[in-house]
């Protein structure tokens, strides 16, 4: 398979999140391509034994590492200077850090501050930080910033999630819009995986779920349509195909334009017109 030209051998790739899951398979995407690597994380000991595999797999390439809270501006702005020291030129950046749910509508603020600042501050601390510098490089660079189908149908009950995953959509369409009014080399990407068995999923179940893709399969379907040049990259998994994400997202959508209650998915009174519109050819 070809990839996108950004990942070029001798580029350096910024992946937050990169300890575990999807940050680290795309790590070791990016390693496999002959990418120098600078992998962001919270957790420390996570972000070694990462920084280990990947040297492991990948010996010939730079791997750095740095802990670092992405909801701290001043972190993120030490994360770009030490990429920039290190690589001089960076392809990818990669804004993944995130932390689960918990945060229901009447939830303790402390919780909706936590999950605010990390999921969607980290990624407009990534996006104002490392954008200029990747403009400035005159050179094909990706934006790829990991959002939720949660952030686009709102389902009921994780409230503070939702709201940060929406924003992180709002973000980056208006930066794959500025940057297309700028003619810019560089081009962003919203990331909105499917069911994925990550370290969140470990916490809950020990094995794989069928219904799950791995981290691997999401990042492989990634670089398959950042060659096509999709901007939504709206992935699939072993049980939600994207004909059902598809419906789903209509329906969403069609709560505004027919006038129907808010998020009428999970009303009983349109229990029924849901299961008919899903069905439906």
């Amino acid at each position: 398979m070809t990839h996108h030209p950004a990942f070029a051998a001798g580029r350096g790739a910024v992946i937050t999140g990169g300890a575990s899951g999807i940050g680290l398979a795309a790590a070791q995407y990016c390693a496999a391509r002959g990418m120098n690597l600078m992998l962001a994380d919270i957790d420390q000991p996570a972000l070694a034994r990462a920084r280990d595999a990947v040297r492991a797999a990948a010996p010939e390439i730079t791997v750095e590492i740095m802990t670092t809270d992405v909801a701290d501006r001043a972190a993120v702005q030490r994360l770009h200077d030490a990429a920039v020291a290190a690589f001089g030129t960076i392809g990818v950046v990669m804004n993944n850090a995130g932390i689960e749910g918990g945060g229901g509508l009447f939830a303790d603020p402390a919780r909706w501050r936590a999950i605010i600042d990390t999921n969607l501050w980290g990624v407009i601390n990534g996006v104002q930080i490392f954008t200029p510098t990747l403009i400035a490089q005159n050179r094909p660079a990706l934006i790829i910033n990991t959002g939720s189908k949660q952030g686009i149908t709102m389902p009921p009950g994780d409230t503070a999630y939702n709201v940060s995953k929406a924003g992180i959509k709002a973000v980056t369409e208006a930066l794959a819009h500025e940057l297309r009014e700028r003619q810019s080399s560089v081009t962003a990407h919203l990331l909105i995986p499917g069911f994925t068995f990550t370290g969140f999923t470990r916490k809950r179940v020990a094995t794989r779920p069928a219904a799950a893709w791995t981290a691997e399969q999401v990042i492989d379907f990634m670089a398959e349509r950042l060659t096509q040049g999709d901007f939504y990259i709206l992935c699939p998994d072993n049980d939600v195909t994207r004909a059902l994400d598809n419906k789903r997202i209509a329906w969403a959508a069609g709560d505004i334009i027919h006038n129907r209650p808010a998020l009428s998915r999970w009303d009983k009174a349109y229990e029924a017109a849901f299961a008919s519109f899903i069905a439906a050819p």
